[in-house]
């Protein structure tokens, strides 16, 4: 058993004090004994750790190398997408594998217990086959392995090159399965868990409305009908303009017509949306998964939070693309993002809880949720999903309470975090992960091999 003393910890009724926080060998959380007298590890501020929701891990390795303006005059998402399928085809096993455990190990580092990895690359370059169909979603199940992070796999379903069901560009190859071809990957994936953590778990992704037609939706939805659903919608102008005029209406009020949208489903971005469908969106129940840098750095649009979460709306945050792994600034983003819009202040907060509170409790919620993790708070029963905050950070000394996350959210960063546990997995300490030295290495002479072939 673990035993944690927290001076002040957030847990699911509030702030409390003197937390005493028992975590049992299986991860659970078996106790949770308010006004306590110190015992265990001391901490100064405990809090439920997040799950980051979306996650391309293997375009962490890409960061930096798209902020050149192309021969387009106008460069935009579909700009940054060409250049980041030339990228991807140089990518091999050993390359996934590497960036991978780089991004789960940073993750770690930023707050985050666990992810979702939202794995689309699926074959070698020019489209053929591994051997086993799940070689590459193999590789990130061996990279959490060594990084300890949970991980709910999301394997994608790729069909077409666009509405139309035009055949699978030269950028996209890679990503393509038959259904049959796909049910065997699945199931590989899935074995690919069998030596991870309990915690760890699957899901499917059918990729976007661009990506597989009607058919394949309601296909890939019932592969797996009591695991998590994630789909990109509604992320680009084009996007809308494209599926309306293929499925005759725009792609959020085209699902939720056709699909049964439940708390099992997961909306990435959303960023495209009109009022009655942020409204329906909300009622539906599913999690919005938001990715506020990635949705700033390709110029995606702002999601409507104000409206969603005045209508009850669930989200969690994710990274993404990849380009900056940071959990305090992903809120942060979102928050400004509001206030930049509406010219108003604290946006997101509510009557009952400050701005920080109010995204972070919901960001930690969301992501249980959208992962289909037994997490989201700091309760007996719960995965011992948790990180620390450093009571001697400049931006923390004198704080209690929400003052705390808002603190955190708006005066801070990421390096307040000083350990992170997933499942119990004591995994970051003293700000640093346990295994840095070794995954940065494999990442440094990876990317040098990389940049040499590129």
């Amino acid at each position: 058993m673990t035993v944690l003393w927290a001076r002040q910890a957030l847990l699911a009724d509030g702030w409390r004090t003197g937390v005493r926080v028992e975590i049992g060998t299986s991860g659970t959380i078996d106790a949770v004994v308010p006004d306590s007298p110190p015992e265990g590890q001391r901490i100064a501020i405990l809090l439920p750790a997040p799950v980051n929701l979306h996650s391309h891990a293997f375009q962490r390795a890409a960061a930096g190398m798209t902020e050149r303006r192309g021969p387009d005059p106008r460069d935009t998402f579909w700009t940054w997408r060409k250049l980041m399928y030339r990228f991807l085809d140089h990518l091999t096993p050993d390359d996934i594998e590497a960036i991978t455990g780089c991004v789960q190990m940073e993750m770690l580092e930023a707050g985050y217990a666990a992810v979702a990895e939202f794995h689309y690359i699926h074959h070698q370059p020019g489209g053929t086959p591994y051997a086993n169909l799940a070689e590459l979603s193999c590789r990130i199940a061996a990279a959490a392995a060594e990084t300890g992070i949970g991980l709910t796999l999301l394997p994608v379903l790729y069909r077409y090159g666009g509405c139309d069901r035009r055949p699978l560009g030269a950028g996209q190859i890679r990503f393509g399965c038959s259904p049959e071809q796909f049910v065997k990957l699945l199931d590989g994936a899935r074995s690919s868990l069998a030596e991870l953590p309990a915690d760890c778990r699957i899901g499917v992704a059918p990729h976007s409305l661009r990506a597989v037609g009607p058919e394949d939706l309601a296909f890939a939805a019932s592969l797996a009908p009591d695991s998590p659903l994630h789909i990109h919608l509604a992320e680009q102008v084009a996007e809308v303009e494209e599926v309306r005029a293929y499925l005759g209406a725009r792609p959020a009020e085209w699902l939720l017509t056709n699909h049964a949208v439940d708390e099992r489903w997961c909306l990435i971005h959303c960023t495209q949306l009109l009022p009655d469908e942020t409204q329906r969106l909300a009622a539906s129940g599913a999690v919005v998964g938001l990715c506020p840098i990635t949705e700033s750095n390709l110029g995606d649009g702002i999601f409507d939070g104000v409206n969603y979460l005045g209508a009850g709306g669930h989200f969690g945050i994710g990274s993404d693309s990849n380009v900056r792994i940071a959990l305090s600034e992903e809120l942060r983003t979102l928050e400004y993002s509001q206030r930049l819009r509406d010219r108003g202040r604290a946006m997101l907060g509510t009557a009952e809880y400050s701005t920080g509170r109010a995204l972070f409790e919901r960001a930690v919620g969301g992501g249980a949720k959208a992962a289909g993790r037994r997490s989201g708070a700091i309760r007996p029963g719960a995965l011992g999903d948790l990180l620390a905050l450093d009571g001697e950070a400049l931006d923390l000394a004198g704080k209690t309470g929400d003052e705390v996350l808002d603190s955190f959210v708006f005066a801070g960063d990421d390096r307040m975090i000083c350990d992170v546990w997933s499942a119990g997995r004591h995994l970051v300490k003293g700000g640093r992960h346990i295994r840095r030295e070794d995954i940065v290495g494999r990442y440094r002479t990876t990317m040098t091999k990389l940049r040499a072939r590129i």
